[in-house]
């Protein structure tokens, strides 16, 4: 087999996009297996910046198949809008295919998503309101509008009459808000329809038949390890499965067609929205990492939260998913500090805490405790053999390896696919 799985190891931001972008260049098929418009990959290629939120990062390749799985939730409109977007820089979408289980988010569940995180007042978890976790909550309550019912028209209609006579009670009894009404969706989405049709396939069967056949598959990873449903901190996490087990549903492949699995990790930690971070900084380094990171969100271009690297959540990453290996993005970042630091563990009410707790309400109480490196001042971001970076940036690096327990294989000194090093 020739497959591998790429998956954020922290909450997500981790430059995902630039390493699923290198291996796209020799990918057969690239895919996407959950989350959705949730979701962003920034690729920078060619001296042309792209946006992906629901499309794989392997459409830029003309010969790659791209494939939007079953466990993605589809929001047609922004789909339609990226695709236009790429077109328009020249790219084609005769390779892209989406599953024809995968689940749409209906304007019912983006309007449903805000209103209850305003409701929630302190209480918000910090969603993205892009209808996300109702369109899953849904799937759940085996009452969601997958793809193949969207293509068709009748049982759509009835579907979507249903379900908004629900829905609408919940928005205007619970929330307070005004009903949708059912005749513009119609219209709005079996116009989507149409123009999505052509793209609707049971990727699946084309998938196994791709790794029987041993072709170069890539699982593009969506959000991060932090992030996940179960194993993440809870409640502050996405509506579905961003590690390795997710592409086995999310995908419907099995977990023996999968062979390697590499990480993607910051030189550094961020994370977006609310909810525990022991390592965070409210401080000039932290400003630092803000502002020379460039850390503001793909999908809503809110300022991300930076802190030093923690290297508790690394194992728990590596552990989780079966990482086989580790990319570490923006190491550049770091350039100018004269001082580094590594969470290696935590201390709570005088105890160690070494592994990441399941309880969030003990990680609030926990605090970081740091192995400190010496920073270095060389410009590294043209460098790319791994042998020329500075020694206090390889120091760094072997504390990373050593901490989280998992070999780094690539380095990433740059936004630009060229601005990476492999070790």
């Amino acid at each position: 087999m020739n497959t591998t799985a790429l998956v954020g190891a922290q909450w997500g931001d981790e430059g995902k996009g630039k390493v699923i972008d290198i291996l796209a260049q020799t990918a057969d098929y690239v895919v996407r297996a959950t989350g959705g418009s949730n979701a962003g990959h920034t690729v920078v290629s060619g001296g042309k910046t792209y946006k992906l939120h629901l499309i794989p990062s392997g459409i830029l390749y003309p010969d790659t198949v791209n494939i939007i799985g079953n466990g993605v939730v589809v929001d047609p409109k922004v789909v339609l809008e990226e695709m236009s977007s790429l077109e328009a820089l020249g790219v084609k979408l005769d390779k892209l295919l989406i599953d024809l289980r995968a689940h749409v988010v209906m304007p019912y569940h983006k309007e449903i998503d805000e209103l209850a995180e305003l409701a929630k007042g302190k209480n918000a978890i910090g969603t993205t309101k892009r209808g996300i976790g109702p369109c899953y909550a849904d799937k759940s309550d085996r009452i969601g509008i997958r793809m193949i019912d969207l293509i068709n028209p009748e049982l759509f209609a009835q579907k979507l009459k249903s379900n908004l006579e629900l829905k609408n009670k919940i928005i205007t009894a619970v929330y307070g808000g005004k009903p949708i009404d059912y005749k513009t969706v119609l219209d709005e989405y079996n116009g989507y329809a149409k123009r999505l049709e052509r793209f609707c396939v049971d990727t699946g069967v084309i998938l196994y038949d791709a790794i029987k056949s041993n072709k170069r598959v890539v699982f593009e990873g969506a959000q991060g390890t932090l992030l996940d449903l179960d194993s993440g901190t809870y409640p502050f996490v996405t509506s579905s499965h961003p590690i390795t087990g997710g592409f086995c549903a999310g995908a419907g492949v099995g977990p023996t067609a999968i062979n390697e699995c590499l990480g993607i990790a910051k030189s550094y930690t961020t994370r977006v929205g609310a909810g525990p971070f022991p390592t965070e900084l409210d401080d000039e380094v932290g400003k630092h990492l803000l502002n020379v990171g460039h850390e503001f969100g793909t999908t809503t271009g809110r300022a991300r939260r930076c802190g030093w690297l923690d290297a508790v959540i690394l194992r728990l990453a590596v552990r989780i998913n079966g990482l086989t290996s580790l990319a570490i993005n923006k190491l550049d970042t770091l350039t100018g500090l004269k001082k580094l630091k590594i969470a290696t563990h935590y201390v709570r009410g005088g105890e160690i805490v070494n592994d990441f707790p399941a309880d969030i309400t003990l990680l609030e109480g926990c605090t970081p405790v740091y192995e400190e490196f010496d920073g270095w001042t060389e410009d590294i971001t043209n460098v790319k053999e791994y042998d020329k970076l500075p020694d206090a940036a390889k120091n760094y690096i072997a504390a990373i390896e050593r901490l989280a327990g998992c070999k780094v294989s690539m380095i990433g000194v740059g936004p630009d696919r060229d601005q990476n090093i492999t070790k």
